[in-house]
């Protein structure tokens, strides 16, 4: 999966589900927040993820019971969408030509006579 994000972006949560997690994680789902800091983020549980951590919430370290014993660990990028302001102007981008695109060429196709 390919992620278009970057410091200072507007998202929004699509997920704030946490499986087999007591503690209150701080995201809500259709909350707009802003990006602080982007990138991959390995755990020694979670294994190596792309991750996002924003300017709204600072998860502080996870030292408690259940903690993991990770200082300020980043969301999954999985959890956001980019925020779209005008959601017909994106659509509209899909169905505009691409400069750089390749033609591709037309190839006649031999058809076999029977006689």
């Amino acid at each position: 999966m390919s992620y278009d994000f970057h410091v200072g972006q507007k998202v929004v949560c699509i997920d704030d589900t946490f499986k087999h997690v007591s503690i209150d994680q701080g995201i809500r789902k259709g909350e707009i927040y802003t990006l602080r800091w982007v990138g991959e983020y390995t755990h020694y549980i979670d294994g190596t993820f792309f991750g996002v951590k924003l300017e709204e919430l600072h998860r502080g370290n996870d030292d408690g019971p259940e903690g993991y014993g990770a200082a300020d660990m980043p969301f999954r990028a999985t959890r956001f969408r980019p925020l779209v302001k005008d959601k017909i102007s994106s659509l509209r981008k899909l169905l505009a030509p691409t400069p750089d695109a390749p033609v591709e060429p037309k190839v006649k196709v031999k058809t076999k006579e029977e006689v």
